[in-house]
């Protein structure tokens, strides 16, 4: 799905980009005390790789090392911007934390999410109340505080 966008129609496979999928965890998931683990397609047959230019990059959010990676990730878990390494992303973090503006705009980053999330809640409501049958629209709307035409859209898409 990644590429799916990427090339018009009848353009060859070889135009697509490189790409990079880069997982940082907040543990070594691998469990081999690495910092970073790339992972490369490969023919399980022969075992040569499969040169379609994507990669994934597993990055262990738990490495503190006096390498460059193990520096940012000691950075990324720092909740004081005195504490980092990495000025540039100190000062995001002073801003961000410590400035009017920055902190205006966390707060409606965080709203949004909340709303996002209360409101994907509702749908899950809703759509238990379609399965179930018994409800009116108008009552799922009043109960899921979802409009009729959201409503109505989760009940096309469930018929689908």
């Amino acid at each position: 799905m990644m590429d799916a966008n990427l090339l018009k129609k009848g353009e060859d496979f070889d135009k697509l980009p490189e790409t990079w999928v880069i997982f940082i965890t907040e543990n070594d998931i691998m469990e081999k005390g690495l910092p970073l683990y790339p992972i490369e397609r490969c023919f399980l047959g022969t075992g040569e790789r499969f040169e379609d230019g994507s990669h994934i990059l597993y990055v262990n959010g738990a490495y503190r090392g006096d390498i460059p990676i193990g520096k940012l990730m000691h950075d990324f878990s720092c909740t004081d911007a005195a504490d980092m390494y990495y000025g540039t992303l100190a000062d995001r973090v002073r801003f961000f934390k410590e400035s009017k503006e920055g902190i205006e705009i966390m707060c409606r980053a965080m709203e949004d999410m909340r709303n996002q999330t209360l409101k994907e809640g509702m749908k899950e409501v809703a759509l238990r109340m379609l399965a179930a049958g018994k409800y009116a629209l108008e009552e799922i709307v009043n109960i899921s505080g979802l409009s009729l035409e959201e409503v109505k859209q989760l009940k096309a898409d469930r018929s689908a």
